[in-house]
This record gives structure tokens, C-alpha cells and sequence, in this order.
């Protein structure tokens, strides 16, 4: 005799709730085999519901809960109802069965004697040949797998009977046990299908499948998942670490809840890694939840032990292995043969183009290699120990004033990141990077130029083009180390940042690089910051809200690193002081406010000289030098009229953002050498405006001129024109145009730097006479004044801060009686240096220095140490005090700062980390940003390459489905029609990754139940 069945129909109120409820009584009524009895549960009013006559034609009863009533308590709502002995069918409002399914579902219960649970294939509602379930699994840690889901049906599973669990959607549960097997409402909604199976099995019962009885599901009903992904995925752990602690033995619980927030903050790393960031703070909310819902562990415990009837060995067959879920999961799509464009770094040309730029970088600064430090300029010396470069990169007490305590420059943690590199001498970092700063141009330029055109002539060109640039080689003669870093920054900010919304390791990468932009050129955040809004606009204006999401992360290491700073430079009244230049502040020569020097701006150059024109050629051919920049311009302005227009427009706005920062720079004032006004460097400005210049230039070179003999001849024209334009500043070095020098490796005398040696806190006193009869203070500390102690916390400030020794300077000069080297030692001051007078001295600065050397020789205390090449030198004879202790509030700030932006910059570097999934995503798609939709894609040159691309059609994954509109970019950022967020259909290749997690360590990835729709 056939079972008999009570149906039980979970559903919610809402106008589309009860259409799909509508739709599901129909499919019920017209059963092949009909259910004995329906009852309906209804969290929420019900009161349209009993108006239906449909709904009173079907069921038996409405049994109406509360709204926030889970799918688990629902059912246990009903379960009096149900007459002893009869199977529950459990249905939700969105899943309408086939003719046939209860049919099929009763015939196998009764030729199963052994099964407990009879599962159905479950197929989407809008395509019944996708299989949205069957069957579910789990790992030896219980993270569950599904068997099958987003698979095209093509009966390639319907072999398979036995399983360890299933979707809880449509399963039939024999009468007999449905009082042991009910479902668990600490599982938060997910799971549940695979406990009850568990249970099934360790009470002596089987989950059967049964794939012919199919059962349409839909996305989103009361016993879906949520479909938030962070809502999905904090049920999702919560319920693995529910059973975790469930199914554990008695004695090994304790160490399970010990582990649960060691192990969330492993995961949280490999979800940042596994470029999951929406997963962190679920991760977090699970384990919280977790370990104080005891009682609701003590429950699960207890139903479990009072139906077990077997071991949990009977499980073990049906779990899958690691190796096993790697196969499972890793089915092939997307893989990375299947490459739209591949890179062609050494087979097209552009490893030849870096080592050409290395070998006129060697001939342009031939005796550099022998220098230990470079100086001259905005160069100064490095510390001598990896431990105070990061020092001086955190907060805490500056190094250039007495007692003050804050913030440091970002461009600090920038030099010591370089010192580091070197750690035996940090000081030969910068000589090593003046000497591969060509290369280093050149190689950037080529990969953002992969952003723009395949064509591998293009790309030269376009490295090279930006390695010949005047911002970048006057910045090289001048030694603006700033200036250079923000140029060889740009490019791979722009190579990661235009493909940002495509994937979060993008977004990473370009997070770091725009904060190690910044830090290097602060006066570029206005132009940048409008850039990232009109980006964002886009993003958001064609319904890619995930890749929003992703742009908006952009700017957060950013803000971490500048904070601390802001808010110091706020509280002190200098909001514009943030703009201002890091690193040493130097009177240097630069474009002015006025007519010349911004005619000399608008040609693309920094100063007035041209890039070295002024002193190198006739005055009759300076006037002309915009000449040579003249054919990159007009290709640029060809931009607007290429078929791939729209990016050649977005390109000329960032090279008129640019610009128009230039301009600004060169009005504003904000730091000071010595009390002279030094204007804000414009170079940064116009090397933002070159890289859009040449990017829109590259626009016309690749879709507006189509003739290749032209093509070639455009491009070797504006090339050799930069060239041209860059011989003054590439032979500067040999005819002594060039303010480089050797060293020195200490700014102070040998005495004192042998004294401070392995960075002491040693602090010396520098008094400079002016050429208007003034007096230029400062407070050096350690062997010598370095790069990475200069703050704009001093080179901004209107007025001294820290400790203000300016009065003490004075009076050591004046012919008043006081203990001068008490107070001087109080300070912690050890030594005292009257500089030495240059060549441009003045009679002022003169009579100055000789009445300050015989000033202080008169004071007693004050031992005359010498005269050296570094000025005149005292040494005091009293013991110097030790710089104060921070204080415990200090501390405490120092901690949370230091805290807060590691975390920043940790989270962004774990989002760059390439993995296998993220390098077959990014692959898979155009490295074109902006290609028009009818444009040819340029094909390699090479045969074999021809043939990979003949043999292997272009296939590929996305790393997240729903960004599909990415792939048809229109310019830096994505310009197509608006589409709405298809639901998730999974992410296979970044769950490939993390198959096989670390001995000893929790699983890492998302679990497989989040995939699809249970």
C-alpha cells in the first residue's frame, strides 16, 4: 500500500510570493499521484492567502507565523497536523514539482525499505534542463559540497542513488522517523538538507536520491539562501560551524570553540586572497554566533545521540575527499589556454625596449654605480639601518625639531620601503634607482599601453615615449626623487586602476599604487579623487554594482595612510600644508605663476629652461622646443575622432586634469626652505597629463589611422621627436648641467656621524646665516639629515613646532650670560654646527657666521671640536638628556594608528596577490579597456602564436559572472547598457584554489552550498 503523504507549503505574503504559491498548489493539484493532505504555513498575513479560492481548493489547513518565522520552525509549526504515520513533503512557495515528481518520489521510498529520505532533482524554474540540485556532500570539516548544480541536465547523473545529504527543497521523509529527522532552526537556514541526512545515516536510514522526480526551484523563497552575498555567506559558515560542534566528539568541542576565532581570522586572510572581501565580516558574525549559542549546540547534541543508532565510520564513504572536491570543482571553464590576448612581453619586442632604456640609462649616468649615495638637489641620505627607515615611517617623535610627537609622511613608509630593498647600505637604494629609473619608465609605459592597443610596435612606442617625457629626465637631473617616483608609479596606476571594477585582485593592486602615488605627490589627490568620482559615476550608471563596490575600496588604504596627518595638519590651521611636497623642501628651478612659466606648463615642460633647452642650444631655437612636442598633441587631439572615441575623450580629460593641477601647483604655496615660500612642484601635474596625452595619442595610432605604413611613420615621428627633446637632459649629467653629486652619506661632520653611527639619538643643532641677516634653525637627529625624516608637519608649519629652540639659537649668539649648555642638554642637544657659507653667500651671511663662531667660542661648556667641510663644530661637555618617552595615551595612539593602517594596506595586499583563478579571469578577457564592439582583434604575428589561438577559441571564466558587462568596456571604465545582477551562479575557479587548505588549518573558500540556489 502507497504511503500516505502530507504535503506541507512554506510560503511568505507579497503579491509575487503568492503568485509563485499559486503556481506551486497548481503543479501540486495536478500530481499523477496526489498528496493525501496540504497544509499551508504562511509567515507572515495570510489574510490574502485564505481569500484565494485556489489556495482553499488545495489545502487543508493555514497555519499563519510570524514574518521572521524560519523555514525549519515553519515546518515544525505544521507537524501536528500530520497523521501518525504519514511521509512529509516539504515545499516552499517557489518549488513546483513536475506531474510525476511525487509519483516517482513515493515508488522509490517504498522500493527503498532502508531509505529515510527520497531527494528530488531540483531544476531552474526558467530552464528546467539546469540543474539547480542533487544531492549534497560534505569534507572531513563538514564544509558541504553540492554533487551537482549549475550542470546542464543531460541525464549524466541520474544514475547516482545514494547520498549523504540533498537540498532540503522537495524531499520526502518517511513517516516513520519524521519525528527523529526534524529540521534543525540553528542552522540559520542552510544545511539543513545535509544534517538531516547525518542523522539519517547515523540512524541506521539513507538518503536516496531519486533524479527522475524533478522540482522546479526559484531563487529567494523561504527555503533558499539568502541572496545577499554576505547575508549567504554567514549562514553558510554559521551552519558548518553549528554541525562542527554538533557532530564533534563530547571531548574535542572545547577545542573546536577554542579555535573558531583563531580560525576566522586565518579565513578572513584567504577569503582576502581568494579575492572574497564580502566574506570577512560574515566570517567574523559566524563565529561570534557560533560560540555563544551553547544551548542550541547542547540541543543538536542531544537529538543526535537519542536517534544514533551507528558510527560515524558509516559516514565516511560518503564524504568527499580533497582530491575528489579539486576535480569537482575544477572543471576546466575558463581555462587559461583559452587566452584572448596573451601578453607578448619578450616576443614583441618590449624586453628589448627595457634593456635599450638600461643601456642609455648606464651611458646618460655613467659613474653613478661607483657613487655610495646620491645628493644634490631634493637628495638627501637614508638612514643606516632597515629598523630606523621604518621608524621614522611611523608615529612618533620627528626627527628634524626637538620634542615633536605625530604623524609621519606617507612618502616616508615609500623611502624606506627603497631602503629596504638594500639593506646594506639603504643610501645605494636611490643611486640604484636613478639608474634604472629609464628602464623602469619604459617598462611601465609598455604595460599601461596594453591597456590601450595589442599592436606590439604601439607599445614600444608608448614605453619609450613615456621614459623620454620632460617631467621624468628633469626630475632625474634635478634629483627630485618625489618627482621620480610618481612617475614610475603612474603607469601601473593606470594599468590596474582602468580595470579596477573587473576583479578585486585590480582593485588591490590599484588601491596600493594610488596611496604610493599620493604619498609621493600629495598635489595630485584633487585631480585623482575627480577621476575616481567620474569613474565611479560610470560604473554606477550601467548597474555594475559589485564593480562599484570595488571602486569604491580604492581610496582606503589611502585615506588610512593619510589620516593621522590630515588631522594633524587640520588641528594646527594648515588644511593646505597636506598638498604640500614631501621629502626635502629646495628652492629649485620651476615653471612660475606668471605668462613665461605657464606657456612652459601648457608645452609640457616644469621649468622655464625647457628640460635643459635654455643652456644647451641658441637662444634663437628655444622659443621652438614646443615644436617637438607638437605631434604626440596633434595625434592626442585625434583622439575624439577615433572610432574608439569615447575612450580618447576620457584619455584628453585626464591629460586636461592634469594640466590644470599643474597650474594650480605653480600658485600655491604651502612649504618653506628656510623661510622662503617654495611653490608646489608642478612636474607631478604634467606627468598625469603626459600619460593621458599618450594614451589618447595611442587611441589614434591604433583605430583612427589605419594605414600601417602611415601608422609606423606617425609613431617614429613623435618618437624621435621626444628623443630630440631629450638630449639636453640625457647629456646634463656629462657637461655638469646636472645638480647630481657624489653623496655625501652624511649631511653632518665625520665626528658627529661616527658618534650617531647605526642611528644613534644623537641630536645636533645646525645654525645657517642667511643672505638677509637672518638665522636658519633646525635640530638634526642621528648621523645626518635624511629623506625619510623630512615631515610637512615642519616644511609646512607657519610657525616652529615641537620645542621651539629658535630663542635658544639667539641668545648662544648674543652676549647674554646664561648656562647654554644646560639648557642646550635639557633639550638633548649634544652638538652644535655654524654651516658652512657657500659660494652665493652674502656680506650679511658672512659677518654672520664669523660672529656666531666667535660667539660661541666664548661660551664655556662648548668644546671646539673643529672645522670640517660641513662648517664649524662644538661638542658640549655636559651630558645630553634622552628624548622624551611617549606617553601611555601616546602609545595607545601610536598602536591604534600603526593598527588601523596595517590593516589597510595587509587587506590590500592580500586582494593583489595573483591566484590561478584570478590569472585565468583576467586572461579570459580583452586587455583593452574602451575597445568599440566592432572593432578586429589584432592578431599575434607569429605562427605558433596564430595557431595557439586558431586551435584553443577563446574561453574563459569571469572571476565573478555578474561583471559579463565588463568585457564590453567603451572606455576606462565600463560605458555599455545597464544590466541587472543575475543571480550567482557560483565561483568554481576561486573554490578550485582553495580545494586542498593546510594541514591542521580550517578550510578556506566559500563553501559549495553557496553556490547556486541550494
Amino acid at each position: 500500500m502507497p504511503a500516505r503523504v502530507h504535503a506541507i507549503i512554506v510560503a511568505r505574503p507579497g503579491s509575487a510570493s503568492r503568485a509563485q504559491l499559486l503556481r506551486t498548489l497548481d503543479a501540486v493539484r495536478s500530481q499523477t499521484a496526489p498528496a493525501d493532505a496540504v497544509t499551508l504555513v504562511v509567515c507572515g498575513d495570510s489574510s490574502s492567502m485564505r481569500e484565494s479560492e485556489a489556495v482553499a481548493a488545495t489545502v487543508e489547513g493555514i497555519i499563519e507565523a510570524r514574518a521572521s518565522t524560519s523555514f525549519a520552525e515553519a515546518v515544525d509549526l505544521a507537524r501536528p497536523r500530520v497523521l501518525d504515520g504519514s511521509a512529509i513533503w516539504l515545499l516552499a512557495q517557489d518549488t513546483a514539482p513536475h506531474p510525476r515528481a511525487l509519483e516517482r518520489l513515493r515508488g522509490t521510498l517504498e522500493r527503498s525499505p532502508s531509505a529515510a529520505i527520497i531527494a528530488p532533482k531540483l531544476v531552474a524554474t526558467d530552464n528546467d534542463r539546469e540543474i539547480v540540485s542533487l544531492g549534497v556532500t560534505m569534507t572531513a570539516l563538514g564544509r558541504s559540497v553540492e554533487l551537482a548544480a549549475g550542470e546542464l541536465d543531460q541525464g549524466q547523473h541520474d544514475r547516482m542513488d545514494d547520498a549523504l545529504g540533498s537540498d532540503v527543497r522537495g524531499i520526502l521523509i518517511r513517516g516513520e522517523v519524521r519525528d527523529a529527522l526534524r529540521l534543525d532552526p540553528a542552522l540559520a537556514g542552510a544545511d539543513e538538507g545535509l544534517d538531516l541526512g547525518v542523522r539519517a545515516r547515523l540512524g541506521g536510514g539513507r538518503v536516496v536520491l531519486a533524479p527522475s522526480a524533478r522540482i522546479s526551484a526559484a531563487p529567494g523563497g523561504p527555503a533558499a539562501l539568502p541572496s545577499g552575498r554576505s547575508r549567504r555567506a554567514y549562514v553558510t559558515r554559521l551552519a558548518q560551524l553549528h554541525r562542527r560542534l554538533a557532530y564533534a566528539p563530547a571531548a574535542a568541542v572545547p577545542l573546536h570553540w577554542l579555535s573558531l576565532l583563531p580560525l576566522a581570522l586565518w579565513r578572513s586572510l584567504t577569503h582576502l586572497i581568494g579575492k572574497r572581501p564580502e566574506a570577512v565580516l560574515p566570517e567574523w558574525g559566524a563565529a561570534l554566533t557560533a560560540m555563544i549559542r551553547l544551548g542550541a549546540i547542547a540541543r543538536s547534541r542531544s537529538r543526535i545521540r537519542a536517534f544514533r543508532t551507528s558510527t560515524w565510520a558509516s559516514i565516511a564513504p560518503l564524504r568527499i575527499t580533497s582530491s575528489d572536491l579539486r576535480r569537482h570543482l575544477d572543471d576546466g571553464h575558463g581555462s587559461e589556454g583559452g587566452a584572448v590576448s596573451e601578453l607578448r612581453f619578450f616576443s614583441g619586442g618590449g624586453a628589448w625596449a627595457v634593456l635599450g632604456a638600461l643601456v642609455v640609462s648606464i651611458a646618460s649616468f655613467t659613474t653613478l654605480l661607483a657613487w655610495p649615495a646620491l645628493g644634490g638637489g631634493g637628495l638627501l641620505p637614508l638612514r643606516q639601518t632597515v629598523a630606523a627607515l621604518w621608524s621614522d615611517a611611523a608615529w612618533g617623535i620627528r626627527g628634524t625639531a626637538v620634542d615633536l610627537i605625530g604623524p609621519a609622511d606617507p612618502f616616508a613608509a615609500i623611502v624606506a620601503v627603497l631602503g629596504t630593498l638594500w639593506p646594506a647600505g639603504p643610501s645605494f637604494a636611490m643611486v640604484l634607482l636613478w639608474i634604472l629609473a629609464l628602464p623602469l619608465a619604459v617598462l611601465g609605459g609598455w604595460f599601461a599601453a596594453t591597456r590601450v592597443t595589442d599592436r606590439s610596435g604601439l607599445r614600444i612606442f608608448a614605453g619609450v615615449a613615456w621614459a623620454l617625457t620632460p617631467p621624468f629626465l628633469t626630475a632625474l637631473v634635478e634629483g627630485r626623487p618625489s618627482a621620480v617616483l610618481v612617475h614610475l608609479l603612474l603607469p601601473w596606476l593606470f594599468h590596474t586602476a582602468v580595470v579596477a571594477h573587473r576583479s578585486w585582485g585590480a582593485a588591490g593592486s590599484a588601491s596600493l599604487l594610488l596611496a604610493a602615488v599620493l604619498a609621493c605627490a600629495p598635489s595630485l589627490a584633487p585631480a585623482l579623487v575627480l577621476l575616481w568620482v567620474m569613474a565611479l559615476g560610470i560604473v554606477l550608471g550601467t548597474a555594475q554594482f559589485r564593480g562599484a563596490a570595488r571602486l569604491l575600496w580604492l581610496p582606503v588604504p589611502t585615506v588610512a595612510l593619510f589620516a593621522p596627518l590630515v588631522f594633524w595638519q587640520f588641528a594646527h590651521g594648515t588644511p593646505w600644508g597636506v598638498l604640500g611636497d614631501p621629502g626635502l623642501i629646495w628652492a629649485g628651478s620651476q615653471a612660475s605663476a606668471d605668462a613665461a612659466g605657464r606657456l612652459a606648463l601648457a608645452m609640457g615642460f616644469p621649468t622655464t629652461d625647457l628640460a635643459g633647452w635654455a643652456s644647451f642650444a641658441p637662444e634663437a631655437i628655444t622659443p621652438w622646443v614646443w615644436v617637438l612636442s607638437a605631434p604626440t598633441a596633434l595625434l592626442a587631439l585625434g583622439s575624439a575622432l577615433a572610432p574608439r572615441w569615447r575612450a580618447g575623450i576620457t584619455l584628453l580629460v585626464v591629460a586636461v586634469t592634469g594640466l590644470a593641477t599643474a597650474f594650480f601647483a605653480v600658485g600655491v604655496t604651502v612649504s618653506f626652505d628656510q623661510g622662503a615660500g617654495v611653490a608646489i612642484w608642478p612636474g607631478a601635474g604634467l606627468s598625469l597629463a603626459w600619460i593621458g596625452m599618450l594614451g589618447a595619442a595611442l587611441v589614434t595610432l591604433d583605430t583612427a589611422i589605419t594605414a600601417p605604413r602611415l601608422r609606423g611613420v606617425a609613431a617614429t615621428v613623435a618618437a624621435l621627436s621626444l628623443a630630440v627633446c631629450a638630449v639636453p637632459a640625457l647629456t646634463a649629467f656629462h657637461t655638469d648641467r646636472s645638480l647630481l653629486t657624489n653623496g655625501p652619506e652624511s649631511t653632518l661632520p665625520a665626528y658627529v656621524a661616527a658618534q650617531a653611527a647605526g642611528d644613534r639619538d644623537v641630536a645636533t643643532l645646525v645654525l645657517t646665516p642667511k643672505n638677509d641677516g637672518g638665522l636658519a634653525v633646525e635640530v638634526v637627529r642621528g648621523a645626518s639629515e635624511t629623506l625619510g625624516s623630512q615631515t610637512t608637519m615642519t616644511s609646512t608649519a607657519t610657525e616652529p613646532q615641537g620645542a621651539d629652540v629658535s630663542t635658544l639659537a639667539v641668545d648662544l649668539l648674543s652676549a647674554r650670560e646664561f648656562d647654554a649648555p644646560g639648557e642646550l642638554a635639557a633639550k638633548g642637544i649634544s652638538y652644535v654646527l655654524v654651516a658652512q657659507g657657500t659660494g652665493s653667500d652674502g656680506d650679511k651671511a658672512r659677518a654672520l657666521r664669523a660672529m656666531a663662531i666667535a660667539s660661541i667660542d666664548q661660551r664655556p661648556g662648548l668644546v671646539h671640536a673643529g672645522r670640517t667641510d660641513r662648517g664649524v663644530l662644538w661638542r658640549l661637555e655636559a651630558e645630553a638628556a634622552a628624548s622624551p618617552a611617549l606617553s601611555a595615551a601616546q602609545q595607545g595612539t601610536v598602536r591604534l594608528v600603526l593598527t588601523l593602517q596595517l590593516m589597510a594596506v595587509l587587506a590590500a595586499l592580500l586582494l593583489s596577490i595573483p591566484t590561478r583563478a584570478s590569472r585565468r579571469a583576467a586572461r579570459a578577457q580583452s586587455r583593452i579597456v574602451g575597445r568599440a564592439p566592432d572593432e578586429p582583434l589584432v592578431l599575434p604575428r607569429h605562427a605558433e602564436d596564430r595557431h595557439d589561438l586558431e586551435e584553443q577559441p577563446p574561453v574563459g571564466a569571469l572571476e565573478e559572472p555578474q561583471d559579463a558587462a565588463a568585457l564590453n568596456d567603451e572606455a576606462l571604465v565600463p560605458i555599455a547598457e545597464p544590466e541587472p545582477d543575475p543571480e550567482p551562479s557560483g565561483d568554481q575557479a576561486a573554490a578550485a584554489d582553495d580545494a586542498s587548505p593546510p594541514a591542521g588549518a580550517d578550510e578556506d573558500g566559500p563553501d559549495r552550498s553557496v553556490e547556486g540556489d541550494r
